[in-house]
């Protein structure tokens, strides 16, 4: 076991090394905010570098020894993911003789997660010349690191070392590997893991013994009774027994049985507890019925000297977060921040956004953890301010959100396009369209020239609030500002004229844009209004658009016109349709045979030979059609006759 004082310099000993150990030149500052604050720190406790690597091993030595001792826990390894694993780094790793915890090994495999390479040369390392001896929750997360394509055959031998020493693959790792492998198109890894599982599932000599002990805490409350008959089982408790029957019990939703067994198992087995199996109860305990229990489960980790590490934070935090517990959730990255292992920076901005999108975003939440994180050095990102004041415009609360806005400000970031685009659409929400259309002429005064995204805002908010015609009047004077209208722009407003079922003015629009500004619509404009003149039986307008559409290179949209024609048009209306259809002298026979069957479908025999009759000699003759029509039950007489 580690004291917390080990744990807590552990993390930022090992980034600390890579980090010197990789800087064979001046690091060169970032030209983004957060950068610059983590390289102030860095040069505040770091003594000059060599720019040699391996070039002075006592100088380096030296350094390392200083960092020893550093109290700051900014430390990242983002500079190590630019250099290559070299002897000289394993070298000077190795003689730093910093003893390697659970927590430390997560928390740097977390942050070298992008690159499996390196992760893998550290975790090799770390077991060969460190003496590490890696758990479950290790291998689950290398598996999760190596599924990628180029690191695949790490990934197989991975799984087969972890299955050769004892350890058992959860579900939830399965899963998610498995939706991993899925969308990257691997479809014979999905099969090879899937049959893997279920493989190791029947061959682990364990999984009958927790199944046992699950149905024996399940079936009763817990209390003297339980505790005798899994006394007299004669368990053999392991670090992985323990961990399998605790997630065998969230599973079954005995959360609070859980806890109890993991403490019988420490107080009456004797048991030792260590960061794996504490952090293993911490993610069964992260619910709304056993959040005390969680926290004082955090408090007795903590006494006993071991730290959340990094893999379980992001679990938990996302749990939290979608169990809308968002006090917990700031108090459990607060407790973070304030540890070694400090969450990546992104962390930060996805709890934020959480907050702000509640339906009444609590601001001292907000500010509670972008207080923690420019504690540590950090600097938020116009994002992270961005997302903060995008939900309170989008549900009425302007005064906050200006609260945002100066913060924001005086953190060095000006409102942009983005900024004001926000408040446009909050403003337009909220029925206060003059102040929205106003903001437009505030942004020009104050340099911020309103982009198309800023009038489309502008413009559908009007829309939005039936008032179409004003809608119109923005739209033409953001023409006069020499704006070009898009196909997003122009989507809005037809869908303003549709929702007030002004069906030929949005015709009319939508083939005068087409005309005036060479605007090419979206296939989705198009099918919608084509429908919609259909349903008010505009059937020249809507094939003028069919018409628009293969101009424009898109695929024709003929079902609406097949069904409308078989129910309401005439035989000429099919013909004509036909017509449109093909780039050629004449269209398909397959659409030929979907008009027919369309008149069949309706009980428009008649109709049906009409047409028939009226189609070129190959297609009456076609064995596709004779066979349609001979299969119809109001066929009298065959094509050929007809």
């Amino acid at each position: 076991m580690f004291s917390n004082s080990a744990a807590m310099n552990q993390a930022k000993r090992i980034v600390g090394y890579l980090r010197v150990a990789y800087s064979s030149r001046t690091i060169q500052l970032s030209k983004t905010r957060s950068l610059q604050a983590q390289m102030t720190q860095f040069s505040s406790f770091s003594p000059p570098l060599s720019r040699q690597i391996g070039a002075s091993t006592i100088t380096l030595s030296k350094t390392f020894q200083r960092l020893l001792f550093s109290t700051d826990s900014g430390s990242s390894v983002d500079e190590v993911l630019s250099y290559d694993w070299t002897k000289e780094i394993k070298d000077v790793l190795t003689g730093s003789n910093a003893k390697l915890s659970h927590e430390t090994v997560m928390y740097v495999l977390m942050k070298l997660a992008k690159d499996p390479k390196k992760a893998s040369n550290f975790f090799k390392w770390a077991i060969e010349k460190n003496g590490f001896d890696p758990n479950s929750s290790i291998y689950s997360l290398l598996l999760r690191i190596y599924a990628k394509k180029d690191s695949i055959t790490e990934f197989w031998i991975t799984i087969k070392e972890m299955k050769d020493k004892g350890f058992y693959i959860d579900e939830e790792t399965y899963l998610s590997i498995s939706t991993i492998f899925q969308g990257l198109k691997m479809v014979n890894d999905v099969t090879a893991l899937r049959h893997f599982y279920q493989r190791m599932i029947k061959e682990n000599a364990m999984e009958e013994i927790v199944k046992e002990v699950v149905e024996v805490v399940k079936k009763s409350d817990w209390g003297i009774d339980v505790e005798r008959k899994l006394g007299e089982m004669g368990i053999s408790v392991s670090e992985n027994l323990v961990l399998r029957v605790l997630k065998e019990l969230r599973a079954r939703g005995h959360l609070l049985k859980a806890l109890s067994f993991f403490k019988w198992v420490g107080e009456t087995l004797g048991f030792e507890h260590n960061s794996v199996t504490y952090n293993g109860i911490l993610r069964i305990l992260c619910r709304e019925e056993s959040i005390q229990e969680f926290w004082s489960m955090v408090k007795e980790m903590k006494t006993a000297g071991y730290e959340i590490d990094i893999d379980t934070y992001v679990k938990i935090s996302r749990e939290l977060q979608k169990s809308k517990m968002l006090k917990d959730a700031v108090e459990l990255y607060e407790h973070m921040m304030d540890s070694p292992f400090k969450p990546l920076a992104k962390e930060c901005g996805l709890l934020l956004r959480s907050i702000a999108a509640c339906r009444n975003p609590d601001l001292d939440l907000v500010f509670r953890v972008i207080k923690k994180y420019e504690a540590a050095g950090n600097c938020m990102l116009k994002a992270d301010y961005d997302g903060i004041h995008r939900s309170l415009t989008s549900v009425g609360r302007f005064d906050e959100a200006e609260k945002v806005v100066e913060t924001m400000r005086n953190a060095g970031y000006e409102p942009d396009n983005i900024t004001y685009s926000q408040l446009v659409y909050g403003l337009c929400k909220a029925q206060r369209l003059e102040e929205a259309s106003k903001l437009l002429d505030t942004m020009e005064e104050e340099g911020c020239v309103p982009d198309i995204k800023t009038w489309t805002i502008l413009i559908k908010g009007h829309c939005d609030a039936n008032e179409v015609d004003k809608a119109l009047l923005c739209f033409a004077k953001m023409v006069e500002k020499e704006f070009e209208a898009d196909a997003d722009l122009l989507d809005v407003l037809l869908n303003g004229f549709l929702s007030q079922r002004r069906v030929v003015g949005a015709y009319s629009l939508l083939k005068e844009m087409v005309s005036k500004f060479r605007l090419v619509p979206w296939q989705a404009t198009y099918k919608n209004l084509i429908e919609k003149l259909l349903g008010e039986r505009k059937l020249e307008e809507a094939l003028d658009l069919l018409r628009l559409m293969k101009k424009q290179n898109y695929p024709p949209h003929a079902k609406p016109f097949v069904l409308y024609i078989s129910r309401n048009g005439s035989v000429e209306d099919a013909l004509e349709l036909l017509r449109t259809l093909s780039s050629k002298q004449y269209p398909s026979v397959s659409a030929y045979g979907h008009v027919f069957q369309s008149f069949f479908d309706e009980s428009r025999y008649s109709e049906a030979k009409d047409l028939l009759f009226k189609c070129p000699h190959h297609i009456r003759e076609h064995p596709a059609i004779s066979n349609l029509f001979g299969s119809s039950k109001s066929s009298n007489a065959s094509p050929a006759s007809a």
